[in-house]
C-alpha cells in the first residue's frame, strides 16, 4: 500500500469536506493551522535568507494523481483503484518505458517491478491524458511525470529529496518535472515577485523563461510542457527543502545526465487514444484492452480489476465488519497506524464518508486480505465550517500519539511541510469559472452563473481590471453556449470542444483579449476516444455529479456580515439626494435585511467622512448611503480605509456621461446639473435658485475632476472598488446642445480658470473678477431657463434611472463586488516597482526650489501644484517596458527605505518632473531600469505621465526649462510593488 499521508493529502485536495490543514494535521502534527499564503511566503524567504533552507519550485501539470508500487504492490489513483483511471495510468507508465528503453522495455519493466516490491517503494506521478475528461487544456500527448518517490519501510516512510528523485528517475528513464532552486534572499524574493507579475496572464513559455532567469539553478523537465500539454499552465508548487539541496542537485546532474530515448522512431503499437476509441462498448472492455496492450511485464494478471475468476468481480458491498476488524487490528506499520487514526476521527465526527473494502487478490491467502478505499463527499459550507470548528481538539488528541520531533533533511516537521500552490488565472478561468460553472449556468441561468463566477474571483482576490474583462467574456460565453446547446447541458468531460473555438475567436479581437485568454486554438478532439466512465461519477472520481455542485440557494444568499457604503463621485444636481430618498422608501430594495442608513452631507456638521467612518464602525453590517459629493482621490482613499477597517465594501454611483478629453463629464451633463440646481428651492445646503454664486459652485466641482477623461475616471474607480454603478442621465437620441448654452458654459469655464489662477479658492464676490461673475451668473440663468424645454427633454426619466440604479445596487449588495484593494499591491498582479515618496516632503522640496528661483516659483503657482499634487514616486521598472524579471529583481528591496537625491527640476507648459538619483539599501545601490530616473509632478490635461521621460531631451532642444538643485535635496521613500 502506498504511503498514505502523502496519498490522502492528494486524495482530498479536490474532494474533502474539511480543510486540508486538518488532513495534514492528522499526519503532520505541527501543521495544525492552514497559514495564509503571505505568511508562508514570508517564512520561506526568511529561512532562505538565513541559510536555513532552499526554496524549491516545480511545475504543476494539469492531471490526476497516479501511484504505482509494482504490479503486486498495486496501482492507485486519486479516483480509487481497479478502474479505468488506474488502467490508463498503468498503460501510460508502460508506454513511457517503451519510449525510453525501446526493445529493452519489457525486461526493464520487470526489473522495475521487482525493485519496487523488494524495496517497498511507491512512485507518485501526475497523469496527464486527454481520455479522462477535460481540465484546463487538452494535452497534446498522454504522459506521466514522477512527482514523488517513497520508501515505505517499517517505520515512518521516507520521501526522496528532489535530487534523489531525479537520480532515481534518470536511472530508470522515467519522466521528471521542471524544477528551480532558489538559495538566496534575492532569488527567492525575485521568484515570488515574478509570480505576482504573471499570476493573471502567465502561460508556460513566459513563466519558465522568467524563472530560468531568476533561479540559482534550473533543471528542465523530461517532457517540455509546451510540447506535450500546451501553453496553459495550471500553476507552480513552492516548498522548503534542505539548505544543501543546491549542492546535492549539482552533483546529481553531473553524475546522472539526461538518459537517451531508445524507443523514438519505433512502432510502439496502438496509442492510448487509439485503444480507447476502438473499445467504446463499455468500461470493462476498455480496461481489458488497455491492460493487454500494456503487457504482462507491467500487468501480469487482471485480478485487481476483475477478481480471481471464482467469485467474479470484486464487490462494492463487502462485509461491513471488515472495517471494524481493521480498526481493532494491531497496525503493522506507520502507514496503517495513520490510516486507522484518520478513519477513527472521521467516524467519531460522523463525516459523510464511505469506506469501501475490496479483496486484494494478489494476497488472497495472506493476512492482508483487503484494501480500504476512502471516499469523501462534498457538503455545504455550513457543514464544513461545523466540522472544521469541532474537530480541532480531536486532531490534537490524535496527534499526541505520534513522535513530532522527527525531521526531514534537517528541517523540523513544521518547516518541512511549508508548501504553497500558486495557480495562474488563465488556467483557473477555464477550470473553475467555466467548467465548474456549467451546471449552474444550464440549471439556474445566467444570473446565478454570474453570481458564481464573481464570487469566485472575489475569493481569489482577482484584480478589478481582470474581473471586468473576465465578466465581459463570461457573459458572452454564457449567451453563446446556451444558444448553441439549447436545453441540453454541455458535458464537462468535453467542454473544451466548444470553449476552445470560442476563446480563439475572442482572442483575435484585441491584444487585451489575447492576454486574458492566454492561449487558444490547436484543439485536440477527444469525443471519439474518451475513456468510458461509469454513470454517476465525474472526471474527478467517484463523486456523484449532483453532490459535487453547491446548491443554487447558497449562491444566491447575501453575505450578512459585511457592510456596504454607497457613495457618489458626482456634481451637485446629479440627483444623489433624490436617489437616496427613493432607496429609503423602498424596503428590501437591496435584497436582504441589512439596515439602511442615509447620511446627508448638507445636514451633518463637522468632518463628514469621519462621521461616516464612525457610523461604519458602530454599524458594521449596515448599508450606508453617503449622500455627499465625493469628487477626489483623497475622499476615495478615506472610503477605502473605512472598508479595510470594517471589512465593508463600497460602491460608487456615477452619472453616465461621455466626458471630454480632460474631464469625465461632458458640457451636456454640466448643463443639466446647473439647470437642476437653478430650479431648487429651500435646499438644505443653500445651493439653489436663491444662491448668487450657484454657477460658480458648479464650475468649482466640475474642475475637481479635471485631468481625467471618462475612461480614466471609471477605470480608477473600478480598480479601487471593484464595482461601478451608472445612473442614466441623458437620452442617446437627443439633439446637440444649443449654441447659447454651450457658449455660456465655455465663458464660465474660462472665467473660472482666470479667477482660480489668480485667487485660488477665494469667493468670486471678493476677487478681481467679481463684476464679471455677477454678470455671468445673471446671463447663465437667462440662458438656462430660455432653453428649459430642451434641457427637460434630453434627460432620462427619473423613475427609469432609479429603477436601473436599484437593480445594479442589488447585484452589488449580493456580493458581486470585491473588497477594495489599496492603490499599491503587496503581492499579486504586480505591474511595476517604484520608490513611493511622501507628498509632504516633495512639496517641501519644491518650496525650497521656488524660494531660490523666480521661474520655478512662477511656474509652480501657475499650475497650483500645492493643491494638485496627491502622490509621487520614482518608477524603477515596468512589466511592459522592462520585462517581468526586471520588475522582480527589486523584490529583495521590497518595503525597504530608499534615499532619493533630487538634483534638478524640469518643466514645460505641459509637464513637470524632478530628476532623481537613487541611493542604497544595506550597502547595495538601487538602480532604476529607466534611462532617466525621475518623479513626475504634473501633466496638463491630455498629456500622459510617461511623456515626462522626454524632458531631458526637450531641454537639450530648448523646449523645456531645467533648474539645478545644488546641493541636492534628499527625500526617503519606500520601495513597493504596484
Amino acid at each position: 500500500m502506498p504511503e498514505l499521508s502523502k496519498a490522502f493529502e492528494e486524495l482530498t485536495v479536490d474532494n474533502c469536506t474539511f480543510s486540508r490543514a486538518q488532513i495534514r494535521a492528522t499526519f503532520y502534527p505541527k501543521f495544525e493551522n492552514e497559514k495564509s499564503h503571505q505568511e508562508i511566503r514570508t517564512r520561506m524567504i526568511e529561512m532562505v535568507a538565513h541559510g536555513q533552507a532552499t526554496l524549491e519550485v516545480s511545475l504543476k501539470h494539469s492531471g490526476s494523481l497516479f501511484m504505482y508500487a509494482g504490479h503486486k504492490g498495486g496501482a492507485y489513483a486519486k479516483n480509487s483503484f481497479g478502474n479505468v483511471y488506474t488502467a490508463v495510468g498503468v498503460f501510460v507508465l508502460g508506454r513511457m518505458f517503451h519510449e525510453a528503453w525501446g526493445t529493452q522495455a519489457r525486461k526493464k519493466q520487470s526489473e522495475f517491478n521487482d525493485f519496487l516490491e523488494e524495496n517497498r517503494i511507491c512512485i507518485s506521478t501526475e497523469l496527464v491524458t486527454a481520455v479522462l475528461g477535460d481540465h484546463g487544456q487538452r494535452p497534446i500527448d498522454d504522459y506521466v511525470v514522477v512527482t514523488a518517490v517513497t520508501e515505505l519501510g517499517n517505520g515512518k516512510p521516507r520521501f526522496y529529496s528532489t535530487p534523489d528523485l531525479i537520480a532515481f528517475c534518470r536511472k530508470w528513464r522515467l519522466p521528471t518535472n521542471h524544477v528551480w532552486l532558489f538559495s538566496t534572499r534575492k532569488s527567492a524574493t525575485s521568484f515570488f515577485a515574478s509570480y505576482d507579475a504573471l499570476c493573471e496572464e502567465g502561460t508556460a513559455t513566459p513563466v519558465c523563461k522568467a524563472l530560468d532567469e531568476v533561479a540559482d539553478i534550473s533543471v528542465p523537465a523530461s517532457k517540455d510542457h509546451v510540447k506535450v500539454q500546451g501553453e496553459i499552465l495550471e500553476g507552480l508548487v513552492a516548498r522548503i527543502v534542505s539548505h544543501d539541496s543546491l549542492k546535492h542537485m549539482k552533483k546529481v546532474l553531473e553524475d546522472f545526465p539526461p538518459p537517451p530515448l531508445d524507443g523514438l522512431g519505433l512502432d510502439l503499437g496502438p496509442s492510448l487514444r487509439d485503444i480507447c476509441a476502438a473499445n467504446r462498448s463499455d468500461e470493462k472492455q476498455q480496461i481489458k484492452a488497455l491492460l493487454q496492450s500494456a503487457g504482462t511485464s507491467i500487468c501480469p494478471d487482471f485480478a485487481d480489476w476483475f477478481g480471481d475468476g471464482a467469485g467474479g468481480a470484486h464487490s462494492r458491498n463487502a462485509d461491513r465488519s471488515v472495517l471494524s476488524k481493521f480498526l481493532q487490528a494491531h497496525p503493522a506499520d506507520f502507514s496503517t497506524t495513520k490510516l486507522q487514526e484518520m478513519i477513527r476521527l472521521m467516524k467519531q465526527r460522523h463525516f459523510p464518508a464511505a469506506f469501501k473494502c475490496y479483496h486484494n487478490y494478489h494476497k488472497i491467502e495472506s493476512l492482508s486480505r483487503f484494501f480500504v478505499d476512502v471516499n469523501v463527499f462534498k457538503v455545504n459550507k455550513e457543514k464544513a465550517a461545523e466540522v472544521s470548528k469541532d474537530s480541532n481538539s480531536l486532531l490534537k488528541n490524535v496527534n499526541g500519539t505520534h513522535d513530532s520531533s522527527s525531521s526531514v533533511d534537517g528541517l523540523a516537521d513544521e518547516d518541512a511541510n511549508l508548501m504553497v500552490k500558486l495557480k495562474f488565472l488563465t488556467y483557473k478561468l477555464r477550470t473553475f469559472l467555466i467548467r465548474n460553472g456549467l451546471s449552474i449556468l444550464f440549471k439556474d441561468g445566467p444570473s446565478a452563473y454570474k453570481t458564481y463566477y464573481l464570487r469566485q474571483m472575489k475569493n481569489w482576490g482577482t484584480s478589478a481590471v481582470k474581473q471586468r474583462e473576465l465578466s465581459k467574456m463570461l457573459d458572452e460565453w454564457a449567451v453563446y453556449i446556451r444558444r448553441k446547446c439549447g436545453n441540453k447541458p454541455l458535458s464537462s468531460s468535453i467542454y473544451l470542444s466548444e470553449l476552445e473555438p470560442f476563446l480563439e475567436q475572442y482572442a483575435k479581437r484585441s491584444a487585451e483579449n489575447r492576454a486574458l485568454v492566454g492561449a487558444a486554438g490547436n484543439l485536440v478532439s477527444s469525443e471519439n476516444f474518451l475513456a468510458i466512465i461509469e454513470g454517476g461519477r465525474d472526471e474527478e472520481g467517484d463523486l456523484h455529479l449532483e453532490a459535487a455542485i453547491p446548491p443554487p440557494a447558497s449562491l444566491d444568499s447575501v453575505p450578512k456580515h459585511e457592510g456596504l457604503i454607497v457613495f457618489f463621485p458626482g456634481i451637485p444636481g446629479c440627483a444623489k439626494s433624490a436617489l437616496c430618498k427613493e432607496i429609503l422608501n423602498a424596503p428590501g430594495s437591496f435584497g436582504d435585511d441589512r439596515p439602511i442608513h442615509s447620511m446627508m452631507g448638507d445636514l451633518i456638521k463637522g468632518k463628514y467622512w469621519q462621521k461616516v467612518a464612525d457610523e461604519c464602525k458602530k454599524k458594521p453590517q449596515a448599508i450606508i448611503l453617503a449622500d455627499k459629493n465625493a469628487p477626489n482621490e483623497e475622499v476615495w482613499g478615506q472610503i477605502e480605509d473605512m472598508c479595510r477597517r470594517t471589512t465593508a465594501s463600497a460602491v460608487p454611483v456615477i452619472p453616465e456621461s461621455e466626458g471630454t478629453d480632460s474631464n469625465p463629464f461632458s458640457l451636456d451633463a454640466l448643463a443639466v446639473f446647473m439647470f437642476r440646481v437653478l430650479q431648487r428651492v429651500n435646499h438644505p445646503g443653500n445651493l439653489d435658485k436663491g444662491s448668487p454664486n450657484a454657477g460658480y459652485v458648479l464650475l468649482m466641482f466640475y474642475h475637481l475632476y479635471e485631468g481625467k477623461n471618462r475612461k480614466e475616471f471609471e477605470g480608477e474607480l473600478y480598480e479601487r472598488f471593484g464595482a461601478l454603478v451608472k445612473m442614466p442621465l441623458l437620452k442617446m437620441d437627443r439633439k446637440p446642445l444649443p449654441n447659447s448654452v454651450k457658449a455660456i458654459l465655455e465663458e464660465g469655464i474660462n472665467l473660472y480658470r482666470l479667477h482660480s489662477s489668480k485667487h485660488g479658492r477665494l469667493e468670486p464676490s471678493k476677487g478681481t473678477y467679481r463684476k464679471e461673475w455677477t454678470e455671468w451668473e445673471k446671463r447663465l440663468r437667462a440662458v438656462m431657463f430660455k432653453n428649459a424645454d430642451y434641457l427637460n427633454s434630453v434627460q432620462v426619466p427619473f423613475d427609469l434611472a432609479v429603477k436601473q440604479v436599484m437593480q445594479q445596487l442589488k447585484e452589488a449588495a449580493k456580493g458581486e463586488h470585491m473588497t477594495p484593494d489599496s492603490g499599491k499591491r503587496r503581492f499579486g498582479n504586480i505591474v511595476f516597482a517604484a520608490v513611493t515618496l511622501p507628498v509632504t516632503d516633495i512639496k517641501l522640496t519644491l518650496s525650497k526650489v521656488a524660494s531660490k528661483d523666480p521661474k520655478a516659483e512662477a511656474f509652480l503657482e501657475s499650475i497650483r501644484l500645492e493643491d494638485n499634487l496627491q502622490k509621487a514616486h520614482v518608477t524603477l521598472a515596468h512589466k511592459r517596458s522592462h520585462g517581468v524579471t526586471a520588475v522582480a529583481s527589486y523584490g529583495v528591496f521590497q518595503d525597504q527605505e530608499v534615499p532619493v537625491d533630487f538634483t534638478a527640476m524640469f518643466f514645460t507648459d505641459k509637464m513637470a518632473a524632478l530628476e532623481a538619483r537613487l541611493g542604497s539599501v544595506n550597502g547595495e545601490k538601487v538602480v532604476s531600469k529607466n534611462q532617466w530616473p525621475h518623479a513626475t509632478l504634473w501633466t496638463a490635461p491630455g498629456t500622459a505621465a510617461r511623456e515626462a521621460n522626454a524632458l531631458p531631451e526637450l531641454h537639450l532642444e530648448g523646449k523645456a526649462t531645467r533648474i539645478d538643485i545644488d546641493p541636492p535635496i534628499t527625500v526617503s521613500g519606500v520601495l513597493e510593488f504596484y
